[in-house]
């Protein structure tokens, strides 16, 4: 079974001289990135005294966050990314929620450094430059094994409060060697890096792109906002990204068709890929194939799969609009239960297997996440330490088309209007629908007696009444928003994902 880290210093030793790399306007073969990191390891060793066992990086798009995450794995730590971005409070929480043995800071991460006070025994501050001249030295051979966590990331929770979220190497073993194999990463490609460390879909930028001896290609942020010029200007031929990065770049007219591009492969993850952010992202890259992946943190990074096919004409028609998601992947086991516990059609999404983390850091968040076989039908956990044989409820409800996974919505974003029960992400594609609307969200927020929906969408302005009398063509009544509002573009979060909670607290303070 091979480590996190053993996927990259395989690649290393297979073959030093190819570009792994490239970061800050500078390229580093595999050899120079090992030894960097061997270096950046000493550094860390020699400063803690021991080999640390939890290493948190406050650092971002930068040589010492790649040789700092890389280093953390050569020490047998598990790793706890940062984001610098965020705010010091919610960092504050994640690390004493940890006993955490060593903090990594770069020159982005500096400004919060102090602010984290005595969060770890040892701080080890580190610029890009220094990396470069810092100097190996002796290091402990490498134990870690299948069982051990690679890393810990904290997702939010329902209380308001970070959950943490341990992943195996086992587990990472399973989705590392899946995808390198899947979009036939190799020695060539050169793939893309949009997302931030504390967003596990970064995992795959770094060691599926490392495990295939391809070459990782980290912009800044700057170079996101043009997604074409980056593909073109850096022969991107492996995209990964949030749908919201299709839609925010289109309404910033970022998004121009007829330019060349060596694009592959154009891989989606973390929200609903709409059909028309498909074909958006398709006129763009028109060789390229278009892939649909799903996947809470809980069972690393993604689970099911969906490639449209190569011709736009041939694309499945799904209920809202959105592209499948899969199936699931095929060593892994999947159940779709309706509300009474039993098989369904259409229901909660619950998986099992080799890629399904353990438990959360605080075993108090383990109760009724999971579910269980009693005899009769599943039901939930209600205990602090889950078996392996239970299934992890994803809280995402799906529907099974035409032989394919279609995501419906949060199981929480299920509400019930004058008794009728609804769905928010049928509304939204309805909305969405509208020939002037691009993108559309839809919330519901407390009203007078009963929940009031409340849509946003951009695009072109429609004058309410004009889209209300539209909206009542093609929804019922009782789904129609009460309120629309019409944004130049949608607020997104730290992940690059929709923020539905700063929507949802404009509408509760009066912002809109």
């Amino acid at each position: 079974m091979t480590t996190l880290y053993q996927w990259f210093a395989d690649s290393a030793e297979r073959a030093p001289g190819d570009p792994a790399l490239e970061v800050g306007g500078g390229v580093l073969t595999y050899g120079e990135l090992r030894a960097r990191v061997e270096a950046v390891a000493t550094r860390i060793l020699s400063a803690h005294g021991a080999a640390p066992a939890r290493v948190a990086l406050l650092a971002s798009r930068s040589l010492v966050a790649f040789t700092g995450y890389l280093a953390a794995l050569r020490l047998g730590a598990a790793v706890v990314p940062l984001n610098p971005g965020h705010p010091v409070l919610r960092n504050k929480i994640i690390c004493a929620a940890i006993d955490l043995d060593v903090l990594v800071v770069d020159d982005n991460g500096e400004t919060q450094s102090a602010g984290l006070g005595d969060a770890a025994d040892t701080v080890v501050r580190l610029s890009d430059a220094d990396v470069a001249r810092l100097a190996p030295g002796e290091l402990p051979e490498l134990t870690a094994g299948p069982d051990d966590v690679a890393y810990i990331l904290f997702t939010s929770g329902s209380t308001g409060r970070p959950k943490g979220v341990p992943v195996s190497h086992g587990s990472l073993a399973a989705y590392v060697g899946h995808n390198v194999e899947r979009f036939a990463v190799g020695p060539g490609a050169r793939v893309s890096h949009t997302f931030d460390f504390t967003f596990d879909p970064s995992v795959f930028d770094l060691f599926v792109t490392w495990g295939g001896g391809a070459t990782l290609v980290c912009p800044d942020r700057a170079e996101l906002l043009t997604p074409v010029d980056y593909l073109v200007d850096k022969a991107i031929t492996h995209w990964f990204s949030v749908p919201s990065v299709v839609s925010v770049s289109a309404n910033l007219g970022n998004l121009p068709t007829g330019r060349p591009t060596v694009l592959r492969h154009s891989v989606f993850i973390g929200e609903q890929l709409t059909y028309g952010q498909a074909r958006l992202w398709h006129a763009v890259a028109p060789q390229a194939r278009i892939d649909n992946v799903y996947g809470p943190t809980e069972l690393t990074v993604a689970c099911t799969e969906y490639r449209l096919p190569a011709d736009p004409a041939h694309w499945p028609a799904t209920s809202n609009d959105t592209v499948p998601i899969g199936p699931v992947y095929d060593f892994l086991d999947h159940l779709v239960l309706g509300e009474d516990g039993l098989p369904a059609a259409e229901g909660e999404l619950c998986v099992r297997g080799v890629q399904r983390f353990a438990g959360y850091v605080d075993p108090a968040d383990n109760p009724n996440r999971f579910v269980l076989w009693d005899g009769e039908r599943h039901v939930p956990y209600t205990g602090a330490e889950p078996r392996p044989d239970f299934h992890y409820r994803t809280g995402d409800r799906v529907r099974w088309e035409n032989g394919e996974l279609v995501h419906l919505s949060r199981i929480d974003f299920q509400l019930k209007i004058r008794g009728y029960r609804v769905e928010l992400g049928e509304i939204e594609a309805a909305v969405a629908r509208h020939e002037q609307v691009t993108q559309a969200v839809v919330l519901a927020v407390p009203g007078d007696g009963a929940p009031e929906l409340v849509a946003f969408y951009t695009g072109a302005e429609v004058p309410a009444r004009r889209l209300v009398r539209w909206l009542r063509e093609h929804l019922p009544i009782h789904m129609v928003p009460r309120r629309l509002h019409h944004l130049a573009e949608l607020p997104l979060n730290a992940n690059g994902k929709v923020d539905r909670a700063a929507l949802r607290d404009s509408v509760l303070t009066g912002a809109n």
